[in-house]
């Protein structure tokens, strides 16, 4: 026997291509199947009934109008960042930066609300968008500069420019502390609101949705049908087509990194004035790496990222909730969407790949 010329009993099939019901069909059958497995374990650790706990879920991110709107300013912030790493992803220039992004039109936002709070209320929120976006394609910018000039490694730069980012917010949180030696900036103009996003339609978040999916649609169009959009999808296919056929790769990089910058600069001035009203260290929460997965399972399809983002945030929500009513540790709601995700993400693979059996072969084949 040749053990040598033996075939692997599985192959892996690239498929060519596969249609848009069919992927979503081949993700719900992964989610329903992380419900399955959730359930077990669930049952196996706490003897509790999974539906219930599925229940909890459920109304821990939609159980009241509040808590509704809470997961909708949740989701637009998350999607926001996806929106903006979109781009930059389809370019494969691989913004890890987003944090340190979002960090930086926060501060700008910050700032603006503390020294401009005179200024009448509409030219205030122009300022205010302006800076934070400034602000976050400059943070954008300089990674992009290195990355055009000498050709540095962009994950690296991004994910340490988060760092700095970082450092800088802790100077500006010690500069505007208060009350003195507090440590925290506290809520920005609690008794004015100056600089608080207004209620819209009755609701106080609508103006947070309105932006973020304008951008949402707005990002949509550019990656679609827009010149420079046809020009990150051949840069981030192949460099050299690109110059072939006259595509300055290095202005691309620069400009899509202006935009990726800009919008997470956005979510920054969003989470800043629509949400928290204050400045620190967590403003950004760890969404910048999160919004990485939205992008990434979206494919860059800024409309997929909406169902995305919601899901991911429902977990977050969802497992807060479990923890709390069932007196779970973190580490216990956190392994249910640990598992889930595990799934959702796993899915890809077979939306990609074909797992085909070994061939049976006959005669001297079949003993080989």
């Amino acid at each position: 026997m040749k053990y040598g010329n033996r075939e692997p009993l599985f192959h892996l099939v690239k498929r060519d291509g596969v249609s848009v019901w069919r992927a979503w069909a081949i993700r719900l059958i992964a989610f329903l199947a992380s419900l399955v497995i959730c359930g077990l374990i669930i049952f196996a650790i706490v003897k509790l009934n999974p539906l219930k706990v599925y229940a909890a879920m459920w109304e821990g991110a939609f159980g009241t109008n509040k808590r509704v709107w809470v997961t909708i300013r949740d989701s637009m912030a998350l999607l926001c960042i996806g929106v903006g790493l979109a781009p930059a992803f389809k370019l494969r220039f691989w913004n890890i930066g987003a944090e340190g992004q979002i960090l930086a039109g926060g501060i700008a936002t910050a700032a603006c609300m503390i020294y401009l709070k005179s200024m009448p209320t509409g030219l205030l929120f122009l300022v205010m968008a302006v800076s934070a976006v400034a602000a976050g394609a400059v943070w954008g910018v300089i990674p992009a500069l290195f990355k055009a000039r000498w050709n540095t490694n962009e994950t690296l730069f991004t994910l340490m420019m988060n760092y700095i980012a970082i450092q800088l917010t802790s100077f500006f949180v010690s500069l505007w502390e208060n009350p003195y030696g507090s440590n925290s900036v506290g809520v920005i103009n609690q008794t004015t609101r100056i600089g608080w996003f207004s209620p819209l339609f009755g609701q106080q978040y609508m103006l947070n949705v309105v932006i973020v999916m304008s951008l949402t649609i707005g990002m949509y169009i550019y990656l679609r049908s827009s010149k420079q959009g046809y020009e990150i999808a051949v840069a981030g296919e192949s460099v050299n087509t690109a110059k072939y056929i006259g595509i300055s790769v290095k202005r691309v990089i620069i400009r899509t990194m202006v935009i990726s910058g800009g919008i997470c600069g956005v979510a920054g001035f969003v989470t800043v004035a629509g949400a928290g009203h204050t400045i620190s260290t967590s403003t950004a929460g760890g969404r910048g790496f999160t919004a990485i997965i939205v992008a990434w399972l979206a494919k860059f399809n800024t409309f997929v990222m909406i169902l995305i983002a919601a899901l991911l945030v429902f977990l977050e929500k969802g497992a807060m909730e479990i923890a709390s009513r069932y007196n779970l540790s973190d580490y216990a709601s956190q392994m249910i969407t640990g598992i889930i995700l595990f799934f959702i993400l796993g899915s890809e693979f077979f939306i990609n790949y074909r797992v085909l059996p070994r061939k049976k072969t006959g005669g001297e084949g079949a003993n080989q």
